[in-house]
């Protein structure tokens, strides 16, 4: 059966279609990693976008219980170049059609990906939306053209309730923003004590917890969207340690005074250098996101950045000079990608160690 691809520029893509049939309007993304697309498809980072895979050939390997960074993935579509139908590894569950048939997310194979990926790069990511073979394009152009960007992201993924994931080393409280499995991962092999808490938790509600740090996670959307989530940073700040990861290192900027911006296209990808400009040493490091925290706008707060990207030398990192409080762009908990920055988890354990947490 065939399906489509259609852009807000008019651009139609047709292809063959597997997976659900749930037609949402999102944003047309491009991942640049040769694998991991598990973790892509269950990270809640890219909810409200129809993500494509620039690898030419994705589901070879199926889906495994393993490696899953939410339980209910909120991707809008997945579209491929080639669909592997038999996957062969010993840890396959099952088939990626299968699992988008699950979960009722359209699949879309067969088009040039190489084209398309091309036309985002030249234009930036756009609206886009999958449709049958008999819909009308003209009209579907316009409702593109016409219809606002998803927004809301946070609310929808962050858990609605506070819970526990209970251990004996330091307490974290973990702010949901759309948290991957793997920050949970990592602090819970540091041995801390996570309390995960929803996205519009106060600053007062937090500190009475007690906690030794305080992690900012990963989330999708724009940031200045997630107002509250500023407003209670900045009554954090200089009470606890923070460490913030990709939507909560856009916000720790936010609620010190920088800037930011979204990007063209933004970084999706698990290959991505990144310098550390306090050591000289690059790293390799998996990302994705759309915004970016601006240089410009730093000059005047008390943050400094700490990483930039080798590709287009955006902000990478930032910390506080005066505060404990430091955040980076990418993802060093990986899942997927390379683990080089795994040793930031470190740094924030004995950040909480040098400042007593909240004690």
């Amino acid at each position: 059966m065939k399906r489509q691809l259609i852009l807000e520029d008019g651009s139609v893509f047709v292809g063959d279609a597997f997976g659900g049939n749930e037609y949402r309007l999102g944003e047309i993304v491009f991942n640049t990693g040769m694998g991991g697309y598990q973790e892509v498809l269950s990270d809640l980072s890219y909810c409200g976008q129809i993500v494509m895979m620039t690898y030419p050939m994705v589901g070879n390997y199926g889906i495994n219980r393993d490696d899953f960074e939410s339980i209910n993935p909120t991707v809008y579509g997945f579209v491929v170049g080639e669909h592997c139908e038999h996957p062969s590894n010993f840890r396959s569950n099952m088939t990626l059609d299968e699992f988008l048939k699950q979960k009722n997310i359209p699949g879309l194979a067969g088009i040039d990906t190489r084209a398309l990926t091309k036309k985002l790069r030249q234009i930036g990511t756009m609206k886009a939306i999958m449709a049958d073979m008999d819909v009308d394009v003209d009209k579907v152009v316009k409702e593109l053209q016409d219809a606002p960007y998803p927004s809301g992201q946070v609310e929808s993924v962050s858990t609605q309730k506070p819970f526990l994931i209970p251990n004996r080393g330091k307490k974290v409280a973990l702010i949901d923003f759309g948290a991957k499995q793997g920050i949970i991962r990592e602090l819970s092999q540091h041995g801390c004590d996570i309390v995960v808490l929803p996205y519009n938790t106060s600053a007062s509600d937090v500190l009475a917890l007690n906690p030794d740090g305080v992690m900012l996670s990963n989330g999708p959307g724009n940031p200045k969207d997630v107002e509250v989530a500023i407003d209670t940073i900045k009554d954090l700040l200089g009470k606890v340690p923070i460490f913030g990861i990709c939507l909560g290192h856009q916000l720790l900027s936010l609620a010190c005074g920088a800037d930011t911006i979204k990007l063209k296209f933004g970084h999706r990808g698990c290959n991505h250098p990144v310098i550390n400009l306090e050591t000289g040493q690059v790293d390799i490091t998996s990302q994705n996101h759309s915004f970016a925290v601006e240089e410009e706008s730093l000059e005047g707060t008390d943050l400094v950045v700490t990483h930039r990207a080798l590709n287009d030398k955006s902000v990478e990192g930032v910390k506080h000079t005066s505060y404990p409080a430091f955040s980076v762009q990418y993802h060093p908990e990986a899942s997927p990608g390379p683990e080089d920055t795994n040793y930031l988890f470190d740094q924030f354990m004995e950040l909480m160690d040098s400042e007593g947490g909240a004690n």
